[in-house]
């Protein structure tokens, strides 16, 4: 059965028109229970598919594992019903011999939302999560030519969300190549990376040394500090970061593209990283509405910014 699409009838309204009846594909919302050693996590509302990915990419973000060989296997629970069967929302982390277990602190008393990687948090203190890949000396420069590939790229590969239009994506770009080396889908965009970050802790490839995280909403504290936890040194996205995205992003040396489309896209940090942005870039006069636009001697126009937050 297919658990990542279901479909409904709906009633399609056209303005002047007869209203029809007809049958829409929506994607799935279920919640996922996630265990570590038979003790429960989270849970966090998620699109079945590639949830061992999630889970990988979960303990990462909370700074319980940092590489492939600390993450030894994970598996569904049968016996999550009352009948004992098992519905594939329930599954159990099993870490390699020596790595602790996860502090009990870091247990989710609420459920995880779609739209929240950071619900159930006890603290302030316990939203900051210390990485173990530093990205601030990563010497990664990429060319903004290459850059402005990225988005048409994920939406292309964006299987699901061409029968549904509700799902987020990230993709993880290799930043010298532009080769695409992973994309995963989700109806919570934190969860679409947890998954790239999965993929690369089973493919043992932490820190993302190089890489660049392309997501298709915003950019957010939480993507920011995820990217962090994986040592990815930029996260480019087609619409706004937060002021605290970029806040965190100064701090740890993560460069941070927003608006990306077309040809023209905003720096927000390590704006060397981006070549041709820094150091010979000028800022104009402000428009009338007191955003500046940035000129760089390439060519390159860093547009002002004219598209709203997805």
């Amino acid at each position: 059965m297919n658990r990542i699409t279901s479909r409904a009838p709906v009633t399609r309204v056209t303005v002047g028109k007869a209203p029809t009846l007809t049958i829409d594909t929506l994607a799935v919302e279920e919640p996922l229970e996630i265990r570590v050693g038979g003790t429960a996590l989270a849970i966090t509302m998620r699109t079945p598919g590639n949830d061992f990915d999630l889970a990988a990419g979960f303990l990462v973000s909370e700074g319980v594992i940092a590489r492939g060989d600390e993450f030894m296997r994970a598996m569904y629970c049968a016996g999550a019903t009352d009948e004992g069967l098992n519905t594939y929302n329930v599954l159990d982390v099993l870490l390699a011999p020596g790595v602790a277990p996860p502090d009990p602190s870091l247990q989710r008393a609420f459920y995880t939302t779609s739209s929240c990687g950071l619900c159930g948090k006890a603290s302030i203190d316990a939203v900051r999560t210390s990485s173990q890949h530093a990205v601030e000396h990563d010497e990664l420069v990429v060319d903004p030519a290459v850059l402005a590939t990225f988005p048409d790229a994920l939406r292309e590969a964006q299987a699901v969300f061409e029968k549904t239009g509700g799902l987020h994506a990230a993709a993880l770009f290799d930043g010298a190549t532009g080769e695409m080396l992973v994309i995963r889908e989700d109806v919570g965009r934190h969860n679409a990376v947890d998954k790239v970050v999965g993929w690369a802790v089973k493919e043992d490839r932490l820190p993302l040394t190089g890489t660049v995280l392309m997501v298709s909403g915003r950019a957010s504290f939480e993507l920011t500090q995820k990217a962090s936890m994986a040592g990815i040194p930029v996260m480019a996205a087609v619409s706004a970061p937060s002021s605290l995205a970029i806040d965190l992003a100064t701090e740890l040396g993560v460069t941070i593209v927003g608006f990306l489309r077309g040809q023209s896209m905003v720096v927000y940090s390590r704006s060397d990283r981006i070549l041709g942005a820094a150091p010979s870039a000028s800022t104009s006069e402000p428009s009338p509405d007191g955003r500046a636009t940035l000129q760089l001697t390439n060519e390159l126009t860093i547009s002002e910014k004219t598209a709203s937050a997805r």
